[in-house]
């Protein structure tokens, strides 16, 4: 497994007003696989991505990452741990400096590492080039690009040191349908040529077929139900995830169907 999460505890507050946000939570994600992560708002997902991510520390639980124990990394060995991880957000044109060029941003990590200018602007053409920019998004700054053309550059980035594992929090809930499909189908193409592993969080139960292998539901800061997505989607066990279901959520009425069996294709 790259990763894998067990007994994850976490809660927030304190006194009386302290809340349990996560209560025992565990999943797992493999080489070129992509697990989707759902549920609705409040239901402790993306605070399980931040701890598997080690933004945020567990109260209890342990995290695994390519068979090494993570769970309290600090300094140095949690910055050679980013180098092969790589979280992508919701807000894409938030996570750049507004100051900086696309490029920039996209070439930093390699300036860290020391790469040579040179080598630097080959890589950073070539990523742009990889998830469907031209190269010169480069010089563009964020306020410049589009929601989905700074998605586009935000996965460029993630993808500049070839990490393992990619974590994906609400990465198309700001982008409109069309541009959403084109995203994902991008991410599982990347998934597919470089079995990176994914982690895949989102409240759109319909981006599930065009993205995930398997799936985990979370509700009140517990998995409720997980396994293969469509034997989830067809045969729900949990009433929760039933729930989920019939809201109708599961539809896309604005995407042909064809260019949803574009998107994983």
């Amino acid at each position: 497994m790259i990763l894998k999460a067990e007994g994850l505890v976490k809660s927030f507050g304190k006194g009386a007003e302290r809340r349990r946000v996560l209560d025992g939570v565990n999943f797992a994600v493999a080489a070129g696989e992509c697990l989707g992560i759902v549920g609705q708002s409040g239901c402790g997902k993306s605070t399980a991505m931040r701890i598997a991510a080690r933004l945020l520390d567990a109260d209890e639980g342990r995290i695994s990452f390519c068979g090494k124990d993570i769970t309290h990394t600090r300094g140095r060995e949690l910055r050679e741990v980013y180098g092969a991880m790589q979280m992508i957000f919701q807000m894409p044109e938030d996570s750049f400096d507004p100051r900086k060029t696309l490029g920039w941003s996209i070439a930093e990590p390699l300036l860290r590492h020391g790469w040579k200018k040179e080598r630097r602007k080959e890589r950073v053409a070539a990523l742009l080039q990889e998830v469907g920019l031209s190269a010169s998004f480069a010089v563009r700054y964020p306020h410049e690009a589009s929601g989905g053309e700074c998605q586009r550059a935000a996965i460029a980035r993630a993808l500049t040191l070839s990490p393992k594992l990619l974590i994906c929090d609400e990465v198309t809930s700001a982008l409109d349908v069309i541009v959403q499909a084109q995203v994902v189908r991008l991410l599982r193409r990347i998934l597919q040529e470089q079995r990176a592993a994914c982690l895949f969080v989102t409240h759109d139960l319909a981006l599930l077929p065009t993205i995930a292998d398997r799936v985990v539901v979370m509700h009140g800061g517990k998995v409720v139900e997980e396994g293969l997505v469509q034997e989830v989607v067809q045969q729900a066990k949990s009433p929760y995830t039933q729930e989920l279901l019939a809201a109708d959520f599961f539809r896309l009425p604005h995407v042909e169907d064809e260019e949803r069996e574009n998107v994983r294709s």
